[in-house]
């Protein structure tokens, strides 16, 4: 019976947490920029004060009841802004933000009435698509590419068919998570080769044109124009080379038929 009573004790708190974690908002921001923390409150605690908290301990601001103003806390001087009713504005954020905002009504008792999970990153780094060998033959061509960041890279490989004019990539799309925890991606779409370093406030791509590093080989109809097209030019300078000669015979006679008479 014990064993009954603890498990659904567990079970219950295992609820609670699910249900506290489900409520939170989570927000990413960039570094140095700015966050809404907003907050609607139906009723409005004129008696009560509201307070906004970071990690459920640092007061940043308290709404005094009544006409009492507002209490900023010294570490968040100048980094407030106000907006309507209890919401506000938190500038220049930095990684040291990163955390748990919380926004509390305090009367008789304490009541939490809004809470977001504020993620700081900073913007990933460019990254540079390198072409590092390129082999092919009349029906396929093979190309293997670095897709490269500030503090990781990753390699591909891509076949191209032919005859089908179609691309692969080989093992499909590379993604790999970096040292930043971004996203490190190279795959291929509609005849581009895209490396993708994205995280949740930024994203930088390079891109290069498979066209252009692993040209479609030419069919027998094309060889076979060319060679028509070769064909063709070459004859015409012949004739034109017997018409110069021809023209230099005569001139040459003429002037020999003069001399004589």
């Amino acid at each position: 019976m014990e064993l009954v009573v603890l498990l659904c004790a567990v079970s219950l708190l295992h609820s609670c947490e699910a249900r506290e974690s489900s409520a939170v908002t989570p927000v990413f921001v960039q570094k140095r920029e700015d966050v809404l923390l907003n907050v609607t409150i139906a009723d409005d605690p004129e008696e009560d004060t509201v307070t906004w908290r970071f990690n459920k301990t640092v007061n940043l601001v308290r709404f005094l009841p009544g006409n009492l103003g507002t209490k900023v806390s010294d570490d968040y001087s100048g980094r407030i802004e106000f907006l309507e009713k209890y919401s506000v504005k938190l500038k220049n954020l930095q990684e040291a933000d990163s955390g748990v905002y919380t926004a509390v009504v305090s009367g008789d008792k304490e009541k939490q009435i809004t809470e977001y999970k504020i993620t700081v990153q900073d913007p990933v780094s460019p990254v540079k698509l390198s072409v590092d060998s390129v082999s092919n033959s009349s029906d396929w061509c093979n190309l293997t590419v670095s897709c490269r960041a500030q503090d990781s890279h990753i390699n591909s490989t891509f076949r191209c068919d032919t005859h089908t004019h179609t691309c692969s990539q080989e093992g499909g799309e590379r993604p790999q998570v970096t040292p930043s925890a971004a996203d490190l991606h190279v795959y291929l779409s509609n005849g581009y080769i895209i490396c993708n370093h994205s995280n949740q406030v930024s994203c930088t791509k390079d891109i290069k044109i498979i066209e252009n590093v692993c040209p479609r080989h030419a069919g027998p109809e094309s060889v076979s124009a060319g060679l028509s097209v070769c064909l063709l030019k070459t004859a015409v300078l012949s004739v034109g080379l017997i018409i110069m000669v021809a023209a230099v015979i005569t001139v040459h006679l003429m002037e020999k038929l003069k001399k004589h008479k």
